[in-house]
């Protein structure tokens, strides 16, 4: 891998260019500290200078050449939701070793990637089993706080994995409970994507990710 001999910042330049599942392939073959420094660089990397994007370049000459247009104008790459995306393409195994390594050396970093890489719409995105262990853990309160104004798609995925008489009482009590404060809404939501995150590390439920976690039937 001529790109492991890299600076992590020239890596991490290439790294923003590059589609996220171009990105997280890359990401994925470099070895686990580098890969950790990477992303750290990746995430906290606001816009690039046009000269260095065209030494950059120089150096990589047609490696890159193909990826990188640099122009003479200061462009907007990189930042937490560049890495966000990376990291949902990338395999269990290079996020977890990012995650850690970000929860050391940049405690704050890592929390708000973490609320970024799952959100509580995405719950529709599960699977009929993971959900049901979903809702063995969160309190029912909790459950028809969250789901105020949220798509129905969600309302759907998460009644349908109930029983017919338990999903029509929580409509009930959606409806009767009136108005509430966003603020309430978003941290019973925040406390449910707490419990899917402890599953997950547990692996307990199942987020499909990139690279080897595509899931078979």
């Amino acid at each position: 891998n001529f790109l492991q001999s890299e600076h992590p910042q020239t890596v991490a330049l290439l790294l923003s260019f590059l589609t996220s599942e171009k990105a997280a392939q890359v990401l994925s073959s470099l070895d686990g500290p580098v890969a950790a420094d990477v992303a750290r660089r990746v995430a906290t990397m606001e816009r690039a200078n046009p000269d260095v994007v065209s030494e950059v370049e120089s150096v990589m000459r047609r490696k890159l050449s193909a990826v990188l247009q640099p122009t003479r104008e200061t462009q907007q790459i990189g930042g937490i939701d560049v890495l966000v995306e990376l990291l949902k393409q990338s395999n269990r195994m290079v996020e977890k070793t990012i995650i850690e390594s970000l929860e050391d050396n940049e405690p704050e970093l890592a929390d708000e990637i973490k609320k970024r890489m799952f959100v509580f719409e995405n719950i529709s995105t599960l699977d009929d089993r993971s959900i049901q262990r979903i809702l063995r853990e969160v309190e029912v309160r909790d459950l028809g706080l969250a789901l105020k104004a949220t798509p129905e798609s969600v309302k759907d995925a998460i009644t349908r994995n109930m029983s017919q008489r338990a999903g029509a009482m929580l409509r009930e009590d959606m409806e009767a409970s009136g108005p509430v404060r966003l603020r309430q809404v978003e941290e019973a939501q925040s406390r449910i994507v707490e419990v899917i995150r402890r599953l997950d590390e547990a692996e307990e439920i199942v987020i499909a990710r990139g690279g080897d976690d595509e899931l078979v039937t």
